[in-house]
């Protein structure tokens, strides 16, 4: 197994793993929450492996994951270390992060970037990277397309969040499997798995960037902490993306009007505010 990486996330020197583990779908949104043994025995594996970026939200569940990840006893060591003390922004825009920054050092932006989510490489990255703030880029998978492509569909239940996303409509779906055959061809080609392959891309865009590829499965995880051991070539990371180019994905992040994004959920101006 390859040993997880570290890094420094962001300018105020908060230590994370290079690769994290994404927490949601233990609980929530990705059909009904998974056996409560089975999750303690992952996220104890995961932090003995070596992953010590544990991705929650009390909204998970609601608020059932956050106990979840309580029941491991790491967020009674992050206090003793003095280690959750900083401030991190999710799908802002580079505005929100430019005035956010301005009041607070911001450590640490959480945005969707993966093979087929890149639209952030144009304000949101660079952004960031002028500022010092550390990239935590979530669904590194497109929600586990890269790991098994349009089979993924045959084995979600009716709940999971999944099944709403336009990429995954049948319209798109034969479309988007295109995507999925030619990272498959090449991660064969390199002997690794196409979820690899993926997070490889990822992990090449820089020492600031940490995915969280979330998953329910110990195997998975192994797998996932084994992208690390995958080196790309810049050919190689160019074909990766002529494959998922933004005219090739047919089909939005979020069906209209669903969840407010960094396109459109931007901070309201100072000035619109009312005092209370």
């Amino acid at each position: 197994m390859a040993k997880v990486g570290r890094m420094k996330l962001g300018s105020q020197g908060l230590e994370v793993s290079q690769q994290g583990l994404g927490c949601m779908g233990m609980s929530a949104v990705y059909g009904p929450p998974k056996p409560e043994p089975d999750m303690v025995a992952l996220i104890q594996h995961a932090v003995q492996s070596g992953v010590t970026f544990l991705d929650t939200a009390d909204v998970y569940g609601p608020h059932t994951n956050e106990i979840l990840i309580g029941k491991m006893g790491e967020l009674k060591k992050l206090v003793e270390e003095g280690k959750i003390k900083y401030i991190g922004l999710s799908e802002a825009s580079a505005s929100t992060i430019r005035r956010a920054h301005a009041v607070h050092p911001i450590t640490a932006v959480q945005i969707e970037w993966s093979l087929w989510t890149r639209d952030v490489e144009e304000e949101v990255i660079p952004t960031c990277r002028e500022l010092g703030i550390g990239i935590v880029a979530y669904s590194p998978l497109g929600r586990g397309f890269f790991s098994s492509g349009s089979k993924l569909l045959d084995n979600l239940s009716q709940d999971d969040f999944r099944k709403a996303l336009p990429r995954f409509q049948p319209e798109n779906l034969e479309s988007n499997k295109t995507i999925f055959e030619r990272v498959n061809e090449m991660a064969a080609k390199k002997g690794c798995t196409p979820s690899q392959l993926a997070l490889a891309w990822l992990h090449h865009q820089g020492n600031d960037v940490c995915p969280i590829p979330g998953t329910t499965k110990i195997e998975n995880l192994n797998d996932n902490i084994g992208a690390l051991s995958v080196k790309l070539t810049p050919q190689e990371m160019t074909e990766l993306e002529s494959f998922a180019a933004a005219d090739v994905v047919k089909g939005g992040r979020y069906p209209d009007n669903l969840i407010p994004t960094w396109k459109n959920s931007d901070t309201p101006l100072l000035s619109s505010w009312k005092a209370v």
